[in-house]
């Protein structure tokens, strides 16, 4: 008998893909340069032209056991090494190799961080807006997922729903910061404030919170600014990364977690990830990829078109008349609809051959995503679409 709840899953596609493939399809009919396509989070910009000959010369040159075998269990140790002598370096933290779990992908850090500090039936406490596959990742860990609703200021943590939601069957608050898809920014402020609540609820309820900061998109600040490293405010994280925006290599799966030495049970954190892959089939990223990035990790694709792309959308968004909060980083930008009704909103766009995703697979009602991870000149070319939009739809 196959098993239902998968079965019942297949009804609940993700809204994100279905609107991809329709702009897909849409262009096979009128040309994809075409249609004004916002609607997947896929970067735009190519690879570091160091990492392709990095791992050019990684097939020619190297030792084709070593690229090619398995990888341990707990990831390559020189491999590691390097990604804790990095973070050192630009956080100023103390990690060693022995705190890093090599994954596929941020997506894969966070099913296994979740695993380590939950068990079936605890909670787990995440921000409106949020990544809609929260809901799956936790789901598959027998957790259960609550949401904060959003302060739509400015998209920073409301922090007096927070509290009012923490309880003693929390067991880790999961944030994502640069934030997909609001674009907000973590301040100093809203992570000190986090940090304070969640070290004075440890003591009152007798165990651990942790913290789980899914950072993706952490290279990817706008103005000469940066992201504050959560990790640095609070003892008990385990920082969830990928390199497939900062590298632009989504489809390579690398990622890590990594966790702060001064974590409780610190030391053991990283093994028990390796028995959980035992039980998901994990077993490690691929042993070329994980090699590869090691020889680039303080590099980044050129990331400037995102914040080009972010200016040219909040000008024109702002020009025409949406309420928008102007985003710190990441490549999206999350206006509010002219109506209430999101989805209503986004289906009249696509008549106009804009897709929008609409925001509340994103915990947030009336709002709406653009990932402006396009070209350039296209994101010139959808500025008369979205002004005729909003003039024949709203009468503005």
């Amino acid at each position: 008998m196959i098993n239902e709840q998968y079965k019942a899953m297949l009804g609940g596609k993700s809204v994100i893909r279905e609107l991809s493939e329709y702009a897909t399809a849409r262009g096979k009919e009128i040309g994809y340069e075409n249609v004004f396509d916002y609607s997947l989070g896929n970067p735009s910009v190519p690879a570091p032209a160091d990492f392709a000959k990095t791992m050019v010369d990684l097939y020619s040159n190297g030792d084709p056991v070593a690229i090619h075998g398995y990888s341990p269990s707990l990831g390559i140790p020189s491999v590691k090494d390097a990604i804790a002598e990095s973070l050192n370096r630009r956080f100023d933290m103390d990690y060693t190799g022995n705190h890093i779990f090599p994954t596929t992908g941020a997506a894969g850090a966070l099913a296994h961080a979740m695993r380590a500090v939950t068990k079936p039936g605890d909670e787990i406490i995440t921000f409106a807006p949020y990544f809609p596959e929260y809901q799956p990742y936790v789901n598959g860990t027998g957790a259960h997922l609550t949401v904060i609703p959003a302060d739509t200021t400015n998209f920073q943590i409301h922090f007096d729903a927070f509290e009012a939601a923490l309880n003693p069957n929390v067991q880790a608050v999961l944030i994502n910061t640069p934030n997909n898809p609001s674009g907000a920014v973590y301040s100093a402020e809203t992570l000190e404030r986090l940090a304070a609540i969640l070290t004075a609820k440890q003591a009152e309820y007798g165990h651990d919170i942790f913290l789980i900061s899914d950072e993706p998109y952490r290279e990817i600040v706008f103005d000469g600014g940066t992201q504050p490293y959560p990790a640095k405010f609070y003892d008990n994280t385990l920082t969830c990364y990928s390199w497939s925006k900062s590298l632009s290599l989504p489809g390579e799966r690398i990622g890590y977690v990594a966790v702060n030495p001064r974590a409780t049970d610190a030391d053991i954190l990283v093994p028990m990830m390796g028995q959980i892959s035992r039980g998901t089939g994990h077993n490690c990223p691929p042993s070329s990829i994980q090699l590869g990035v090691a020889k680039v990790l303080d590099e980044t694709s050129d990331l400037s078109v995102y914040e080009t792309n972010m200016n040219l959308l909040y000008d024109a968004l702002t020009s025409i008349g949406f309420d928008v909060v102007r985003p710190g980083g990441t490549f999206y930008i999350f206006p509010k609809a002219l109506e209430e009704d999101a989805t209503a909103f986004c289906l009249k766009a696509k008549e106009y051959d804009l897709i929008l995703v609409p925001s509340e697979s994103f915990g947030v009602p009336g709002y709406f995503r653009m990932a402006y991870c396009i070209d350039t000149e296209k994101v010139k070319r959808s500025i008369p679409a979205l002004e005729k939009f909003a003039h024949e739809q709203y009468g503005l």
